[in-house]
């Protein structure tokens, strides 16, 4: 199967992680990179403005790359990780040259992120989400029905385990972490937390954190995020990491259930205390595999009782694990889109 695959390869990068694994299981893989193309990571409000200017620009080049990949490459496939910046017009392109599209899309919001996506989707032959929700949303929204459910992994290159030193331990080492985007029910749950167990040394970890308001939680916000190896240290340098869910959005008919960390974090050898949820809990046995609860109360008496119990916590940590490389690693999941992608769509691979 050959494959132009569209989106960021960043180290850590849970789009690259996924082409990689598509390539371990034998596809033939071209990536076009949004970040060569598109400015994204600029903070100064006067760069800001410029590339506001220029975006356009950007994008007709990063398309136009896309369609230069496939006239060379002849893909059976142009499978898109969000694609943000692709433009309908490249994927009618890419159909006219006989190439079966297919969108993996990770996030809870289908319009949350511009307006390419909403225009994109119902040319898509084949969609991918990693919520079970999103199905329905697709549907109800889209009218498309040619949706896949398919959760995040891990990924055997990134969230591994590393060998801790001391300037490490320093870093990120702490009680119990939080690796995340902000939200405001997020900053509520850590404020409670850090409110009825002041001594905790919490760290928390992510994009966005100035938005928070809690003077409770101040000396626990680190005030960027960490990805790549430092993601992983990290994790293994908390004794509790806590997978808080995001809460719903528009655009979406329910806020997370699962998302990227609950496989990373096991992924990378650390203890997962997550949100309890009907799905959640699908993935691993709780107080065997993970430690699980509900509301910011119970996460509260969680954390003081793993603190409290090293030996539960760390018979837990390595049954995670185990579990964890025995079914949720990335290359899992591409064995599944391959499978799905040969069934739903036959005649996307040319013979």
């Amino acid at each position: 199967m050959r494959i132009v695959a569209v989106g960021p390869l960043w180290r850590g990068s849970n789009a690259g992680g996924l082409f990689r694994a598509l390539s371990r299981r034998g596809c033939l893989i071209e990536v076009v990179d949004e970040f060569y193309s598109i400015s994204l990571q600029t903070h100064e409000t006067f760069t800001k403005l410029c590339e506001r200017i220029i975006r356009p620009l950007q994008v007709k080049t990063y398309n136009n790359i896309i369609k230069e990949k496939i006239k060379i490459f002849h893909p059976d496939i142009l499978f898109v990780y969000k694609g943000v910046f692709v433009l309908l017009e490249t994927l009618k392109f890419a159909k006219e040259r006989g190439c079966k599209l297919v969108m993996f899309y990770p996030d809870v919001s289908m319009t949350a992120h511009g307006g390419n996506i909403p225009k994109c989707i119902p040319l898509y032959d084949l969609i991918f989400t990693t919520k079970t929700f999103g199905i329905t949303d697709m549907e109800s929204t889209f009218g498309v029905k040619n949706t896949k459910f398919i959760p995040h992994g891990f990924d055997p290159e990134i969230h591994r385990p590393l060998m801790i030193n001391n300037i490490d331990k320093e870093n990120f080492g702490c009680d119990a972490s939080f690796i995340g985007t902000w939200s405001p029910k997020k900053e509520e749950w850590l404020t409670i937390l850090k409110e009825q167990c002041p001594d905790i040394d919490l760290k928390i970890w992510g994009n966005q954190w100035h938005k928070a308001h809690s003077s409770v939680i101040g000396s626990s916000i680190q005030g960027q995020p960490v990805v790549g190896d430092l993601y992983s240290l990290a994790i293994q340098s908390s004794k509790i990491n806590l997978g808080i869910l995001s809460e719903k959005v528009s655009g979406a008919s329910s806020g997370d259930l699962i998302t990227s960390r609950t496989f990373h974090i096991t992924g990378a050898s650390g203890f997962l205390l997550h949100e309890r949820n009907e799905e959640s809990v699908l993935y691993y046995k709780e107080d065997v595999e993970a430690g699980f609860f509900s509301g910011p109360d119970e996460m509260v008496a969680k954390v003081k009782w793993f603190l409290d119990n090293p030996i539960d916590r760390e018979r837990i940590r390595l049954a995670g694990y185990e579990r964890a490389q025995k079914d949720h690693s990335l290359d899992n999941r591409a064995q599944t889109i391959i499978d799905h992608i040969n069934k739903e769509l036959p005649a996307g691979q040319k013979k």
